[in-house]
Protein backbone atom coordinates (compact mmCIF):
# COMPACT_ATOMS: atom_id res chain seq x y z
CA UNK A 1 0.00 0.00 0.00
CA UNK A 2 2.81 2.37 0.93
CA UNK A 3 4.63 1.55 -2.30
CA UNK A 4 1.55 2.31 -4.42
CA UNK A 5 1.05 5.60 -2.62
CA UNK A 6 4.65 6.64 -3.25
CA UNK A 7 4.34 5.78 -6.96
CA UNK A 8 1.07 7.73 -7.22
CA UNK A 9 2.60 10.69 -5.45
CA UNK A 10 5.59 10.64 -7.76
CA UNK A 11 3.38 10.69 -10.83
CA UNK A 12 1.57 13.76 -9.54
CA UNK A 13 4.78 15.61 -8.78
CA UNK A 14 5.95 17.89 -11.60
CA UNK A 15 9.49 17.25 -12.84
CA UNK A 16 12.23 19.23 -11.18
CA UNK A 17 14.61 21.41 -13.13
CA UNK A 18 17.80 22.03 -11.18
CA UNK A 19 20.54 24.10 -12.74
CA UNK A 20 19.34 23.14 -16.20
CA UNK A 21 19.56 19.40 -15.45
CA UNK A 22 16.58 17.25 -16.37
CA UNK A 23 16.02 14.18 -14.23
CA UNK A 24 14.21 11.44 -16.11
CA UNK A 25 13.64 8.71 -13.55
CA UNK A 26 11.73 5.48 -13.96
CA UNK A 27 12.04 2.82 -11.34
CA UNK A 28 11.64 -0.14 -13.67
CA UNK A 29 9.11 -2.29 -15.44
CA UNK A 30 5.55 -1.82 -14.22
CA UNK A 31 6.21 1.49 -12.45
CA UNK A 32 5.50 3.75 -15.40
CA UNK A 33 6.93 7.09 -16.44
CA UNK A 34 6.08 10.71 -16.86
CA UNK A 35 6.88 13.05 -19.72
CA UNK A 36 8.93 16.03 -18.69
CA UNK A 37 7.65 19.56 -19.19
CA UNK A 38 4.23 18.14 -20.01
CA UNK A 39 5.91 16.68 -23.06
CA UNK A 40 4.50 14.00 -25.16
CA UNK A 41 5.47 14.27 -28.79
CA UNK A 42 5.19 17.81 -30.07
CA UNK A 43 1.78 18.08 -31.66
CA UNK A 44 2.49 19.01 -35.25
CA UNK A 45 4.49 22.06 -34.24
CA UNK A 46 5.76 23.98 -37.20
CA UNK A 47 3.16 22.82 -39.71
CA UNK A 48 0.03 24.46 -41.01
CA UNK A 49 -2.61 23.48 -43.53
CA UNK A 50 -3.37 26.05 -46.18
CA UNK A 51 -5.25 24.92 -49.20
CA UNK A 52 -4.31 21.33 -48.45
CA UNK A 53 -0.59 22.09 -48.48
CA UNK A 54 1.69 21.47 -45.51
CA UNK A 55 4.25 24.07 -44.56
CA UNK A 56 7.51 22.48 -43.48
CA UNK A 57 9.16 24.18 -40.52
CA UNK A 58 12.77 25.12 -41.16
CA UNK A 59 15.48 27.07 -39.41
CA UNK A 60 17.47 26.38 -36.25
CA UNK A 61 15.87 24.31 -33.53
CA UNK A 62 14.61 26.19 -30.50
CA UNK A 63 15.53 25.25 -26.97
CA UNK A 64 11.95 24.13 -26.37
CA UNK A 65 11.95 21.90 -29.46
CA UNK A 66 15.18 20.21 -28.41
CA UNK A 67 13.90 19.71 -24.89
CA UNK A 68 10.51 18.36 -25.95
CA UNK A 69 11.86 15.92 -28.57
CA UNK A 70 14.63 14.56 -26.34
CA UNK A 71 12.33 14.26 -23.33
CA UNK A 72 9.71 12.34 -25.29
CA UNK A 73 12.32 9.88 -26.57
CA UNK A 74 14.03 9.33 -23.20
CA UNK A 75 10.73 8.96 -21.34
CA UNK A 76 9.38 6.42 -23.81
CA UNK A 77 12.65 4.49 -23.76
CA UNK A 78 12.65 4.26 -19.95
CA UNK A 79 9.03 3.30 -19.86
CA UNK A 80 9.70 0.38 -22.18
CA UNK A 81 7.45 1.88 -24.89
CA UNK A 82 9.77 0.83 -27.70
CA UNK A 83 7.35 1.76 -30.47
CA UNK A 84 6.92 5.28 -29.09
CA UNK A 85 10.65 5.72 -28.51
CA UNK A 86 11.51 4.53 -32.01
CA UNK A 87 8.83 6.79 -33.49
CA UNK A 88 10.52 9.75 -31.79
CA UNK A 89 13.63 9.16 -33.94
CA UNK A 90 14.27 9.86 -37.60
CA UNK A 91 14.82 6.13 -38.30
CA UNK A 92 12.21 4.02 -36.43
CA UNK A 93 13.00 0.87 -38.43
CA UNK A 94 16.58 0.85 -37.11
CA UNK A 95 15.82 2.16 -33.63
CA UNK A 96 13.03 -0.31 -32.82
CA UNK A 97 14.99 -3.59 -33.01
CA UNK A 98 17.95 -2.24 -31.05
CA UNK A 99 15.79 -0.79 -28.27
CA UNK A 100 13.78 -4.03 -28.13
CA UNK A 101 17.02 -5.97 -27.83
CA UNK A 102 18.01 -4.13 -24.66
CA UNK A 103 15.46 -6.21 -22.78
CA UNK A 104 15.34 -9.30 -24.95
CA UNK A 105 19.04 -9.77 -25.76
CA UNK A 106 20.99 -7.57 -23.35
CA UNK A 107 18.73 -8.43 -20.37
CA UNK A 108 18.72 -4.91 -18.94
CA UNK A 109 16.28 -4.01 -16.14
CA UNK A 110 15.68 -1.13 -13.73
CA UNK A 111 16.54 1.49 -16.32
CA UNK A 112 17.18 5.04 -15.05
CA UNK A 113 18.13 7.93 -17.33
CA UNK A 114 19.35 11.35 -16.27
CA UNK A 115 19.53 14.04 -18.94
CA UNK A 116 21.94 16.92 -18.68
CA UNK A 117 22.00 20.48 -19.97
CA UNK A 118 21.59 20.61 -23.75
CA UNK A 119 24.52 21.87 -25.80
CA UNK A 120 22.63 23.33 -28.72
CA UNK A 121 20.87 20.38 -30.35
CA UNK A 122 22.91 17.79 -28.41
CA UNK A 123 21.58 16.43 -25.14
CA UNK A 124 23.97 14.40 -22.94
CA UNK A 125 22.46 11.83 -20.61
CA UNK A 126 23.58 9.12 -18.21
CA UNK A 127 22.28 5.57 -18.10
CA UNK A 128 22.01 3.29 -15.08
CA UNK A 129 20.59 -0.22 -15.30
CA UNK A 130 21.01 -3.74 -14.02
CA UNK A 131 22.25 -6.59 -16.20
CA UNK A 132 20.35 -9.71 -15.13
CA UNK A 133 20.93 -13.15 -16.60
CA UNK A 134 19.54 -16.25 -14.93
CA UNK A 135 20.64 -15.88 -11.29
CA UNK A 136 23.42 -13.44 -12.06
CA UNK A 137 23.20 -9.64 -11.99
CA UNK A 138 25.52 -6.64 -12.02
CA UNK A 139 25.03 -2.88 -12.31
CA UNK A 140 25.70 -1.02 -15.55
CA UNK A 141 26.38 2.71 -15.76
CA UNK A 142 27.64 4.88 -18.61
CA UNK A 143 27.19 8.23 -20.34
CA UNK A 144 25.77 8.85 -23.80
CA UNK A 145 24.26 11.66 -25.86
CA UNK A 146 21.60 12.28 -28.50
CA UNK A 147 21.15 14.96 -31.12
CA UNK A 148 17.84 16.48 -32.19
CA UNK A 149 17.34 17.28 -35.89
CA UNK A 150 14.48 18.34 -38.10
CA UNK A 151 12.81 15.53 -40.01
CA UNK A 152 13.19 16.25 -43.71
CA UNK A 153 9.59 15.49 -44.61
CA UNK A 154 7.91 17.99 -42.28
CA UNK A 155 10.60 19.76 -40.23
CA UNK A 156 9.42 18.14 -37.01
CA UNK A 157 12.10 17.81 -34.29
CA UNK A 158 13.20 14.19 -33.93
CA UNK A 159 16.12 12.35 -32.32
CA UNK A 160 18.76 11.63 -34.94
CA UNK A 161 19.20 7.88 -34.80
CA UNK A 162 22.52 6.14 -34.48
CA UNK A 163 23.21 3.03 -32.43
CA UNK A 164 25.68 5.06 -30.37
CA UNK A 165 22.70 6.82 -28.76
CA UNK A 166 21.99 3.56 -26.89
CA UNK A 167 25.65 3.04 -25.97
CA UNK A 168 28.70 5.03 -27.18
CA UNK A 169 30.62 1.84 -28.07
CA UNK A 170 27.96 0.77 -30.56
CA UNK A 171 28.43 1.34 -34.28
CA UNK A 172 25.39 1.25 -36.52
CA UNK A 173 24.38 -2.38 -36.97
CA UNK A 174 25.93 -3.56 -33.68
CA UNK A 175 23.94 -5.19 -30.84
CA UNK A 176 24.19 -5.58 -27.06
CA UNK A 177 23.97 -9.21 -25.95
CA UNK A 178 24.20 -10.84 -22.52
CA UNK A 179 24.87 -14.55 -22.21
CA UNK A 180 27.55 -17.16 -22.25
CA UNK A 181 30.30 -15.73 -24.37
CA UNK A 182 31.02 -17.70 -27.49
CA UNK A 183 34.67 -16.75 -27.14
CA UNK A 184 36.54 -17.63 -23.93
CA UNK A 185 38.74 -14.92 -22.40
CA UNK A 186 42.49 -14.88 -22.86
CA UNK A 187 45.36 -13.72 -20.72
CA UNK A 188 47.86 -11.91 -22.94
CA UNK A 189 51.53 -12.07 -21.93
CA UNK A 190 54.43 -9.86 -22.99
CA UNK A 191 57.59 -11.31 -24.51
CA UNK A 192 59.00 -11.87 -21.00
CA UNK A 193 55.92 -13.71 -19.71
CA UNK A 194 54.40 -10.80 -17.79
CA UNK A 195 50.64 -10.21 -17.88
CA UNK A 196 49.36 -7.45 -20.15
CA UNK A 197 46.32 -5.51 -18.92
CA UNK A 198 44.61 -2.37 -20.11
CA UNK A 199 44.84 -1.05 -16.57
CA UNK A 200 48.62 -0.92 -16.76
CA UNK A 201 48.73 -0.26 -20.51
CA UNK A 202 45.55 1.65 -21.49
CA UNK A 203 46.30 1.51 -25.22
CA UNK A 204 46.07 -2.27 -25.24
CA UNK A 205 42.30 -2.47 -24.63
CA UNK A 206 41.42 -2.82 -28.32
CA UNK A 207 44.46 -5.05 -28.89
CA UNK A 208 43.37 -7.42 -26.11
CA UNK A 209 39.87 -7.55 -27.63
CA UNK A 210 41.42 -8.55 -30.95
CA UNK A 211 43.60 -11.22 -29.35
CA UNK A 212 40.58 -12.73 -27.63
CA UNK A 213 38.59 -12.84 -30.83
CA UNK A 214 41.45 -14.46 -32.74
CA UNK A 215 42.74 -16.91 -30.12
CA UNK A 216 40.01 -17.28 -27.49
CA UNK A 217 38.65 -20.55 -28.87
CA UNK A 218 42.06 -22.15 -29.32
CA UNK A 219 43.99 -20.92 -26.27
CA UNK A 220 42.45 -23.43 -23.87
CA UNK A 221 40.04 -21.19 -21.96
CA UNK A 222 36.36 -21.55 -21.00
CA UNK A 223 33.71 -18.91 -21.64
CA UNK A 224 32.00 -16.91 -18.89
CA UNK A 225 28.76 -14.87 -18.86
CA UNK A 226 28.96 -11.23 -19.94
CA UNK A 227 27.28 -8.26 -21.55
CA UNK A 228 29.13 -7.50 -24.76
CA UNK A 229 28.97 -5.51 -27.95
CA UNK A 230 28.42 -7.89 -30.86
CA UNK A 231 29.67 -6.26 -34.03
CA UNK A 232 27.53 -5.91 -37.12
CA UNK A 233 28.48 -6.00 -40.79
CA UNK A 234 29.75 -2.42 -41.02
CA UNK A 235 31.90 -2.64 -37.89
CA UNK A 236 33.39 -5.96 -38.98
CA UNK A 237 34.24 -4.42 -42.35
CA UNK A 238 36.23 -1.87 -40.34
CA UNK A 239 37.87 -4.80 -38.49
CA UNK A 240 36.42 -3.91 -35.10
CA UNK A 241 36.26 -6.71 -32.54
CA UNK A 242 33.44 -7.62 -30.13
CA UNK A 243 33.82 -5.81 -26.80
CA UNK A 244 32.99 -6.90 -23.24
CA UNK A 245 31.12 -4.27 -21.18
CA UNK A 246 30.14 -6.18 -18.03
CA UNK A 247 31.43 -9.56 -16.83
CA UNK A 248 28.77 -11.35 -14.77
CA UNK A 249 30.82 -14.49 -14.20
CA UNK A 250 34.41 -15.14 -15.02
CA UNK A 251 35.41 -17.69 -17.56
CA UNK A 252 38.70 -19.54 -17.46
CA UNK A 253 41.15 -17.69 -19.68
CA UNK A 254 43.57 -19.27 -22.07
CA UNK A 255 47.06 -17.82 -22.54
CA UNK A 256 48.51 -15.99 -25.54
CA UNK A 257 52.11 -14.80 -25.59
CA UNK A 258 52.83 -11.66 -27.61
CA UNK A 259 56.02 -10.03 -28.86
CA UNK A 260 55.47 -6.81 -26.87
CA UNK A 261 58.33 -5.46 -24.77
CA UNK A 262 57.08 -4.31 -21.34
CA UNK A 263 59.64 -1.50 -21.14
CA UNK A 264 58.98 -0.19 -24.65
CA UNK A 265 55.21 -0.50 -24.24
CA UNK A 266 55.37 1.52 -21.03
CA UNK A 267 57.53 4.14 -22.75
CA UNK A 268 55.13 4.31 -25.70
CA UNK A 269 52.16 4.81 -23.39
CA UNK A 270 53.92 7.67 -21.62
CA UNK A 271 54.87 9.37 -24.86
CA UNK A 272 51.47 9.35 -26.55
CA UNK A 273 49.82 10.55 -23.34
CA UNK A 274 51.67 13.85 -23.79
CA UNK A 275 49.87 14.57 -27.07
CA UNK A 276 46.28 14.62 -28.26
CA UNK A 277 45.53 12.06 -31.01
CA UNK A 278 49.02 10.55 -31.07
CA UNK A 279 49.87 6.99 -32.13
CA UNK A 280 53.13 5.05 -32.35
CA UNK A 281 54.44 1.57 -33.20
CA UNK A 282 57.89 0.08 -32.61
CA UNK A 283 59.16 -3.18 -34.12
CA UNK A 284 62.24 -5.30 -34.73
CA UNK A 285 63.48 -4.91 -38.37
CA UNK A 286 65.35 -8.22 -38.44
CA UNK A 287 62.25 -10.26 -37.54
CA UNK A 288 59.12 -8.11 -37.80
CA UNK A 289 58.26 -8.56 -34.09
CA UNK A 290 56.07 -5.72 -32.81
CA UNK A 291 57.53 -4.39 -29.57
CA UNK A 292 55.09 -1.56 -28.72
CA UNK A 293 51.81 -0.05 -29.88
CA UNK A 294 50.14 2.95 -28.26
CA UNK A 295 47.42 5.51 -28.94
CA UNK A 296 46.46 8.56 -26.87
CA UNK A 297 42.81 7.84 -27.75
CA UNK A 298 41.99 4.32 -26.58
CA UNK A 299 38.71 3.72 -28.41
CA UNK A 300 40.23 3.02 -31.83
CA UNK A 301 43.60 1.52 -32.67
CA UNK A 302 44.85 4.16 -35.09
CA UNK A 303 48.37 2.73 -34.80
CA UNK A 304 47.28 -0.55 -36.45
CA UNK A 305 44.01 0.33 -38.19
CA UNK A 306 44.27 4.00 -39.06
CA UNK A 307 43.93 5.07 -42.69
CA UNK A 308 45.66 8.42 -43.04
CA UNK A 309 47.65 10.20 -45.72
CA UNK A 310 51.29 9.68 -44.66
CA UNK A 311 52.64 12.87 -46.20
CA UNK A 312 56.34 13.05 -46.89
CA UNK A 313 57.21 9.83 -45.07
CA UNK A 314 55.92 8.24 -48.30
CA UNK A 315 58.98 9.72 -50.02
CA UNK A 316 60.98 6.77 -48.68
CA UNK A 317 59.03 4.48 -51.00
CA UNK A 318 58.97 7.03 -53.83
CA UNK A 319 62.74 7.54 -53.58
CA UNK A 320 63.33 3.81 -53.89
CA UNK A 321 61.24 3.86 -57.07
CA UNK A 322 63.05 6.86 -58.59
CA UNK A 323 66.49 5.39 -57.80
CA UNK A 324 65.44 2.00 -59.21
CA UNK A 325 64.39 3.68 -62.46
CA UNK A 326 67.48 5.87 -62.73
CA UNK A 327 65.44 9.04 -62.23
CA UNK A 328 67.34 10.10 -59.11
CA UNK A 329 70.63 9.40 -57.39
CA UNK A 330 71.61 10.46 -53.90
CA UNK A 331 74.62 12.61 -54.79
CA UNK A 332 73.58 13.78 -58.26
CA UNK A 333 72.04 17.15 -58.99
CA UNK A 334 68.24 17.11 -58.86
CA UNK A 335 65.69 19.89 -59.49
CA UNK A 336 63.87 21.46 -56.51
CA UNK A 337 62.02 24.53 -57.85
CA UNK A 338 59.50 26.56 -55.83
CA UNK A 339 56.54 25.09 -57.69
CA UNK A 340 55.73 22.44 -60.30
CA UNK A 341 52.51 22.05 -62.28
CA UNK A 342 51.32 18.60 -63.26
CA UNK A 343 47.89 17.34 -64.31
CA UNK A 344 46.43 20.81 -63.90
CA UNK A 345 47.54 21.12 -60.25
CA UNK A 346 50.23 23.46 -59.00
CA UNK A 347 52.36 21.82 -56.32
CA UNK A 348 54.32 23.90 -53.78
CA UNK A 349 57.10 23.39 -51.30
CA UNK A 350 56.63 24.50 -47.71
CA UNK A 351 56.92 28.30 -47.79
CA UNK A 352 57.74 27.97 -51.51
CA UNK A 353 61.41 27.30 -50.82
CA UNK A 354 63.73 26.11 -53.57
CA UNK A 355 67.15 24.47 -53.68
CA UNK A 356 69.35 25.73 -56.47
CA UNK A 357 71.89 23.28 -57.92
CA UNK A 358 71.19 20.85 -55.07
CA UNK A 359 71.45 17.06 -54.93
CA UNK A 360 68.61 14.59 -54.55
CA UNK A 361 69.94 13.90 -51.04
CA UNK A 362 69.51 17.57 -50.17
CA UNK A 363 65.96 17.54 -51.54
CA UNK A 364 65.07 14.40 -49.55
CA UNK A 365 66.59 15.78 -46.35
CA UNK A 366 64.68 19.04 -46.64
CA UNK A 367 61.55 17.25 -47.92
CA UNK A 368 61.28 19.09 -51.23
CA UNK A 369 57.90 18.20 -52.79
CA UNK A 370 58.73 19.47 -56.25
CA UNK A 371 61.81 17.24 -56.49
CA UNK A 372 59.40 14.29 -56.58
CA UNK A 373 56.49 15.83 -58.51
CA UNK A 374 58.90 16.85 -61.27
CA UNK A 375 59.46 13.17 -62.06
CA UNK A 376 55.76 12.25 -62.38
CA UNK A 377 55.73 12.66 -66.16
CA UNK A 378 58.37 9.93 -66.44
CA UNK A 379 56.37 7.37 -64.42
CA UNK A 380 53.54 5.02 -65.29
CA UNK A 381 50.32 5.25 -63.32
CA UNK A 382 50.92 1.93 -61.54
CA UNK A 383 54.66 2.28 -60.80
CA UNK A 384 54.25 3.48 -57.22
CA UNK A 385 51.59 0.88 -56.46
CA UNK A 386 53.86 -1.93 -57.69
CA UNK A 387 56.82 -0.60 -55.72
CA UNK A 388 54.79 -0.47 -52.50
CA UNK A 389 53.44 -3.99 -53.02
CA UNK A 390 56.46 -5.79 -54.44
CA UNK A 391 59.20 -4.30 -52.25
CA UNK A 392 57.48 -3.08 -49.08
CA UNK A 393 54.64 -5.64 -48.81
CA UNK A 394 51.97 -2.94 -48.57
CA UNK A 395 48.53 -2.41 -50.09
CA UNK A 396 47.64 -6.08 -50.56
CA UNK A 397 45.40 -6.57 -47.49
CA UNK A 398 47.13 -9.81 -46.47
CA UNK A 399 49.05 -9.10 -43.26
CA UNK A 400 48.34 -11.58 -40.46
CA UNK A 401 49.84 -10.05 -37.32
CA UNK A 402 47.45 -11.70 -34.83
CA UNK A 403 44.92 -8.84 -34.51
CA UNK A 404 43.07 -6.74 -37.13
CA UNK A 405 45.14 -4.28 -39.19
CA UNK A 406 44.87 -1.95 -42.14
CA UNK A 407 47.74 -2.84 -44.45
CA UNK A 408 48.12 0.46 -46.30
CA UNK A 409 46.64 1.59 -49.60
CA UNK A 410 48.52 2.83 -52.65
CA UNK A 411 45.88 2.81 -55.39
CA UNK A 412 46.69 3.21 -59.05
CA UNK A 413 45.96 6.84 -59.96
CA UNK A 414 46.58 9.17 -62.85
CA UNK A 415 47.37 12.80 -63.59
CA UNK A 416 47.46 15.12 -60.58
CA UNK A 417 46.35 12.42 -58.12
CA UNK A 418 49.21 10.17 -59.21
CA UNK A 419 51.64 13.04 -58.71
CA UNK A 420 50.18 13.78 -55.26
CA UNK A 421 50.62 10.15 -54.27
CA UNK A 422 54.38 10.50 -54.76
CA UNK A 423 54.47 12.81 -51.74
CA UNK A 424 52.02 10.81 -49.63
CA UNK A 425 48.82 12.64 -50.51
CA UNK A 426 46.17 11.78 -53.12
CA UNK A 427 44.70 8.37 -52.38
CA UNK A 428 47.66 6.98 -50.40
CA UNK A 429 46.70 5.86 -46.89
CA UNK A 430 48.90 4.48 -44.11
CA UNK A 431 49.19 4.11 -40.33
CA UNK A 432 52.17 3.97 -37.93
CA UNK A 433 52.41 0.18 -38.26
CA UNK A 434 52.77 0.48 -42.04
CA UNK A 435 55.33 3.27 -41.84
CA UNK A 436 57.36 1.57 -39.11
CA UNK A 437 57.52 -1.42 -41.44
CA UNK A 438 58.79 0.83 -44.25
CA UNK A 439 61.68 2.05 -42.09
CA UNK A 440 62.32 -1.53 -40.96
CA UNK A 441 62.47 -2.73 -44.58
CA UNK A 442 65.14 -0.15 -45.37
CA UNK A 443 67.12 -1.10 -42.28
CA UNK A 444 66.93 -4.88 -42.73
CA UNK A 445 67.22 -4.86 -46.52
CA UNK A 446 63.98 -6.74 -47.07
CA UNK A 447 60.36 -6.85 -45.98
CA UNK A 448 59.49 -8.86 -42.86
CA UNK A 449 55.75 -8.79 -42.17
CA UNK A 450 55.20 -7.32 -38.69
CA UNK A 451 53.55 -9.63 -36.17
CA UNK A 452 52.25 -9.42 -32.61
CA UNK A 453 51.85 -13.18 -32.04
CA UNK A 454 54.38 -15.64 -33.39
CA UNK A 455 53.13 -17.53 -36.46
CA UNK A 456 54.24 -20.73 -34.73
CA UNK A 457 51.28 -20.38 -32.34
CA UNK A 458 48.65 -21.00 -35.02
CA UNK A 459 50.76 -21.90 -38.07
CA UNK A 460 49.43 -18.95 -40.06
CA UNK A 461 51.26 -17.78 -43.16
CA UNK A 462 52.87 -14.35 -43.06
CA UNK A 463 52.77 -11.98 -46.00
CA UNK A 464 55.87 -11.67 -48.16
CA UNK A 465 57.26 -9.25 -50.74
CA UNK A 466 58.07 -10.52 -54.22
CA UNK A 467 61.43 -8.77 -54.53
CA UNK A 468 64.13 -6.92 -52.62
CA UNK A 469 65.75 -3.63 -53.47
CA UNK A 470 69.00 -3.84 -55.38
CA UNK A 471 72.16 -3.30 -53.34
CA UNK A 472 72.70 0.01 -55.15
CA UNK A 473 69.21 1.33 -54.40
CA UNK A 474 69.29 0.09 -50.81
CA UNK A 475 72.61 1.75 -50.00
CA UNK A 476 71.41 5.06 -51.44
CA UNK A 477 68.11 4.86 -49.58
CA UNK A 478 69.94 4.31 -46.30
CA UNK A 479 72.23 7.22 -47.17
CA UNK A 480 69.20 9.48 -47.72
CA UNK A 481 67.59 8.54 -44.41
CA UNK A 482 70.88 8.79 -42.48
CA UNK A 483 71.58 12.24 -43.93
CA UNK A 484 68.06 13.39 -43.01
CA UNK A 485 68.54 12.13 -39.45
CA UNK A 486 71.89 13.91 -39.17
CA UNK A 487 71.33 17.15 -41.09
CA UNK A 488 67.77 17.36 -42.39
CA UNK A 489 64.28 17.87 -41.01
CA UNK A 490 64.70 14.94 -38.58
CA UNK A 491 68.00 16.12 -37.09
CA UNK A 492 66.64 17.78 -33.96
CA UNK A 493 64.55 14.76 -32.91
CA UNK A 494 67.31 12.25 -33.76
CA UNK A 495 70.11 14.16 -32.08
CA UNK A 496 72.56 11.87 -30.31
CA UNK A 497 71.19 8.64 -31.78
CA UNK A 498 73.67 8.10 -34.64
CA UNK A 499 75.49 6.86 -36.54
CA UNK A 500 73.54 3.66 -37.31
CA UNK A 501 70.24 5.41 -37.88
CA UNK A 502 67.92 6.95 -40.46
CA UNK A 503 64.69 8.93 -40.49
CA UNK A 504 62.08 10.76 -42.55
CA UNK A 505 59.60 13.40 -41.45
CA UNK A 506 56.18 14.12 -42.93
CA UNK A 507 53.32 16.60 -42.79
CA UNK A 508 50.02 15.58 -44.38
CA UNK A 509 47.44 18.24 -45.18
CA UNK A 510 43.86 17.30 -44.27
CA UNK A 511 40.79 19.21 -45.42
CA UNK A 512 39.23 21.20 -42.60
CA UNK A 513 42.30 21.03 -40.33
CA UNK A 514 44.23 24.15 -39.46
CA UNK A 515 47.38 22.11 -38.86
CA UNK A 516 48.59 19.07 -40.81
CA UNK A 517 49.06 15.58 -39.39
CA UNK A 518 52.65 15.25 -38.24
CA UNK A 519 54.47 12.02 -39.21
CA UNK A 520 57.86 10.54 -38.38
CA UNK A 521 59.44 7.20 -39.26
CA UNK A 522 62.94 6.12 -38.27
CA UNK A 523 65.28 3.29 -37.34
CA UNK A 524 68.23 2.88 -35.03
CA UNK A 525 70.13 -0.39 -34.87
CA UNK A 526 67.66 -3.27 -34.83
CA UNK A 527 64.72 -1.09 -33.86
CA UNK A 528 62.31 0.82 -36.09
CA UNK A 529 59.38 3.03 -35.13
CA UNK A 530 56.83 5.38 -36.65
CA UNK A 531 54.30 7.76 -35.22
CA UNK A 532 51.64 10.29 -36.15
CA UNK A 533 50.15 13.23 -34.26
CA UNK A 534 46.92 14.19 -35.94
CA UNK A 535 46.44 17.95 -36.43
CA UNK A 536 49.72 18.41 -34.60
CA UNK A 537 51.81 20.25 -37.18
CA UNK A 538 55.21 19.34 -38.61
CA UNK A 539 56.30 15.76 -37.96
CA UNK A 540 59.78 16.61 -36.74
CA UNK A 541 58.33 18.67 -33.90
CA UNK A 542 55.40 16.42 -32.93
CA UNK A 543 55.77 12.75 -33.82
CA UNK A 544 59.57 13.00 -33.95
CA UNK A 545 60.21 13.21 -30.18
CA UNK A 546 57.80 10.31 -29.56
CA UNK A 547 59.60 8.04 -32.02
CA UNK A 548 63.07 9.15 -30.96
CA UNK A 549 62.33 8.41 -27.30
CA UNK A 550 61.44 4.83 -28.15
CA UNK A 551 64.59 4.43 -30.24
CA UNK A 552 66.64 5.71 -27.31
CA UNK A 553 64.89 3.26 -24.97
CA UNK A 554 66.03 0.28 -27.01
CA UNK A 555 64.11 -2.94 -26.70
Amino acid sequence: MGKRRRVAERRKTPPAVLGGMIAVVVGGAGIGAYALYGGGAAADEGTSAQGGHKTVRTGPLTTAEVRTASTHFLTAWQKGSVTDAAAATDDPSAAGPLLTGLTKDAHLTDLTLTAGRARGAEVPFSVKATVSYRKLSKPLAYDSALTVVRRKSDGRPMVQWHSSVVHPDLKDGDRLVTGESGTPPVTALDRDGGKLTDTEYPSLGVVLDGLREKYGKTAGGRAGVELRVVRGKAARADKLSDKTLVELSKGTPGTVRTTLSPSLQAAAERQVAKRTRASVVALRPSTGEILAVANSGHGFNTAFQGSLAPGSTMKVITSSLLIDKGLASADKEHPCPKTVTYGGWKFHNDDDFQIKDGTFKASFARSCNTAFISQAKKLKDDDLTKQAQQVFGLSMNNWAIGVPTFDGAVPVQSQAQMAASLIGQGGVRMNPLNMASVAATVKSGGFHQPYLVSPSVDHRKLATASRKLSAKTLSQLRELMQYTAAYGTAAEAMSGLGPDYGAKTGSAEVDGQKKPNGWFTAYRGDLAAAGVVQAGGHGGDTAGPIVATLLKSGG
